[in-house]
């Protein structure tokens, strides 16, 4: 995935989250507020209610059963009545519903008469005044009971409100919302990922030219480099002066810069060549320690290779690629190793997955419990443990590579995106007793 990718990828989320955290936001407030004042109205009828209730019933001298049946009659209200003490008992009308109303109004009464249960006390008149408090049983009740001293008597006068209603209202404006939103977040996303596009068609655009560029630079000055590189190992080969060493050793060194810059081009435009084959790995090993070997010696560094007993079975790989990536960290062992030190390489095959210390950040891939693993052990200067998450970064250099002129910060970019073409990993670890360890797993 090249930047430009990861860039509207990024770009996409930013707008889109932020865009659907207010939004969320807004639509939350809202049905606060909204649910909010339509308890609070609901609430706010029940004193005018009671206040009607109670003054009839004062200015009456008989209760009929035909007025609390009309005071049900909406689903407003469940009734019960209490004349000292006593039960005034009435014909409901309602039938179906008869078994619940009995048990609703049971059960406010027990509460009513239950003193751990909080009530809140008001005043109408000298004569009369009422409590509430919420009932929760199957659904939420608001119950008031109204007591009024008459006649040397005292009537109670219970109001069971159900809000099941209020609720339904509430769940369907909820869900009425949910609805919406989704809609609107399909829309916001949308957008968000053909704006931000649209937005990046100019640096895409421009970017594609730079690889162009690059690439035909980069093509271009190969020519240049081998008529240099040639003629001064020709002058060098009949004797000539010290400045043509100088002249080829940096003619190689940007031949493999060169050779860097189009591998890593090849990686961001994802046109990365890979030519998988049966390649038997041991072979890779020995002939990579075959071509260093002679470079490890003049630094007096030895280098070994070691390999299992059996013969490894085939690994199905591009043997150039694997071999670059084999030279890459060969070479970074060598530069980062004191003379008397040692490199050791070495092949296994593997049935359980294996443990891997490190990855490179925000990146990470799911190993088959059969694998192939090659390890790069050296007893250099080591990698501390905060660069370790870096180093596959691309240009990153540790501190211990800024004095060496040959090292541009790709090798292990390289060598990483080499491997993740092949669908394996490539960590680092610690070498028991100093070092380092890369671990390359297939």
């Amino acid at each position: 995935m090249n930047t430009i990718k990861k860039v509207h990828i990024q770009l996409t989320l930013l707008n889109g989250c932020i865009t659907t955290l207010i939004l969320v936001i807004m639509t939350l407030g809202y049905l606060f507020i909204s649910e909010s004042n339509m308890m609070q109205g609901r609430i706010s009828s029940y004193p005018r209610d009671i206040y009607s209730i109670a003054s009839y019933i004062e200015q009456q001298d008989i209760i009929s059963s035909t007025w609390l049946s009309q005071l049900e009659s909406n689903d407003r209200y469940y009734i019960s009545l209490m004349d000292n003490g006593a039960e005034f008992l009435y014909n409901v009308n309602k039938e179906h519903v008869i078994d619940d109303r009995q048990q609703i109004l049971r059960t406010a009464w027990e509460l009513y008469h239950d003193d751990s249960v909080p009530k809140t006390m008001h005043t109408l008149s000298l004569k009369s005044s009422y409590a509430s408090y919420v009932m929760d049983i199957s659904s939420k009740y608001y119950c008031f009971v109204i007591t009024i001293e008459k006649n040397h008597a005292t009537l109670e006068v219970l109001l069971a409100a159900p809000l099941k209603d209020l609720q339904e209202q509430i769940t369907r404006q909820r869900v009425l919302f949910l609805g919406i939103i989704t809609l609107a977040l399909i829309a916001i996303w949308s957008f968000a990922w053909l704006f931000t596009g649209k937005l990046l068609d100019p640096i895409e655009a421009n970017r594609l030219r730079q690889n162009q560029f690059i690439a035909a630079a980069s093509h271009e000055l190969r020519t240049p480099l081998a008529v240099i590189l040639s003629c001064a190992e020709a002058g060098l080969t009949r004797g000539g002066s010290p400045e043509l060493s100088t002249i080829k050793n940096e003619s190689l060194r940007t031949s493999r810069l060169l050779g860097d810059m189009l591998t890593l081009l090849s990686c961001d435009t994802g046109h990365l060549d890979i030519k998988p084959a049966a390649t038997q790995l041991d072979t890779l090993v020995l002939n990579a320690c075959e071509t260093f070997e002679n470079i490890a010696a003049a630094k007096q560094i030895r280098i070994t290779a070691s390999l299992p007993e059996d013969i490894l079975p085939d690994c199905v790989c591009d043997s150039e690629r694997i071999t670059q990536v084999l030279a890459i960290l060969l070479h970074n062992a060598i530069s980062y190793t004191p003379e008397g030190g040692s490199i050791r390489l070495s092949a296994a095959y593997a049935q359980g997955r294996p443990k891997e210390t490190y990855r490179r950040a925000g990146r990470e891939r799911l190993q088959t419990n059969r694998h192939f693993e090659i390890r790069v052990a050296d007893t250099g200067v080591g990698i501390s443990d905060a660069e370790k998450a870096k180093i596959f970064d691309r240009f990153y250099r540790s501190e211990k590579a800024r004095s060496d002129k040959d090292h541009f910060g790709l090798g292990l970019s390289i060598a990483y995106d080499i491997i993740s073409a092949h669908h394996g990993s490539i960590t680092v670890t610690d070498t028991p007793g100093g070092g380092t360890t890369f671990i390359i797993t297939l």
